[in-house]
């Protein structure tokens, strides 16, 4: 009978030794802590109940109106049922505005808020963040128009020759006024759309930002337009990017570090989710 040699055994056993090491890293990972460790998990247990902080904000948390199903879908709800499972206790939504999200997460009104909330600095100061996702702008033209077409580089419409149509009051205006200082800015009133696409279509502005969340379903509902950057459908954009991330209480560093491994973990899945809900969006 033929012998393994030494070398493939000690290639096999380390293999072997390498597997159940990943295994047991990523084990004790989603391990929630012990009894002691943490007052805020401490808290839930004694519960039964994990309280998440809820808020419609597509596409990573989208309140199901059916009837029937889940209440919640989305990256958000995924990874707070995850969260509620490995604690062995329900999940309990607590509805918030986005206006009280904040000010109801420090007033111990709920475990987590699971929104997500975009991260700034003046809300690291009083909340820490499990980061997940992000968000970011993507810039739309007519297909037909080399002004837009030809551009290579964001940069590249900040330049007199290009118009830039944006909403007054929105969340970009300020970036695009910071950003955009040598375009021909025409900042245009808000009729329900969600964004300034009839400007461009009329031919009275060269390019308009968009979030990059509604481009996919915007691109196929209204034909005719270009999107910049084009790779991966402008999903990868990095324009105007910002953090995106549920929200904890300062001072729960146990908990804090807990919540972010078990996010690291099911990050691919969460990914996934908020693809397939991003092409839902109307």
């Amino acid at each position: 009978m033929q012998q393994r040699s030494p070398s493939r055994l000690t290639t096999v056993r380390f293999f072997l030794s390498a597997v159940m090491l990943a295994g047991a890293a990523t084990a004790h990972a989603q391990t929630p802590p012990a009894p002691g460790e943490s007052p805020r998990i401490d808290a839930i247990r004694k519960a039964g109940v994990l309280r998440v902080g809820v808020v419609n904000n597509p596409p990573w948390l989208v309140q199901n109106t059916s009837g029937s199903g889940e209440p919640w879908m989305g990256s958000s709800w995924l990874l707070g049922k995850e969260f509620a499972r490995l604690l062995d206790v329900k999940i309990v939504p607590v509805q918030v505005s986005h206006e009280t999200k904040v000010p109801a997460l420090i007033a111990n009104q709920m475990d987590i808020m699971i929104g997500p909330l975009n991260q700034n600095a003046e809300r690291a100061k009083i909340i820490d963040f499990v980061t997940f996702s992000n968000t970011s702008v993507c810039m739309f033209g007519l297909a037909s128009n080399p002004k837009f077409t030809n551009a290579t580089k964001v940069e590249d419409f900040n330049q007199p020759g290009i118009t830039m149509a944006y909403f007054s009051g929105a969340g970009e205006e300020p970036l695009v006024l910071q950003n955009f200082p040598n375009a021909k800015l025409r900042g245009v009133t808000n009729s329900g759309s969600v964004a300034p696409i009839e400007e461009v279509l009329a031919g009275r502005s060269d390019v308009a930002p968009l979030n990059r969340m509604l481009w996919p379903n915007i691109s196929k509902k209204v034909k005719g337009l270009a999107v910049f950057p084009k790779e991966n459908d402008c999903q990868d954009s990095k324009i105007f990017a910002i953090d995106a991330g549920m929200g904890v209480a300062k001072d729960q560093a146990v908990y804090l570090d807990w919540l972010r491994k078990v996010e690291a973990r099911m990050h691919p899945q969460l990914a996934a989710e908020e693809v397939r809900m991003t092409q839902t969006l109307k």
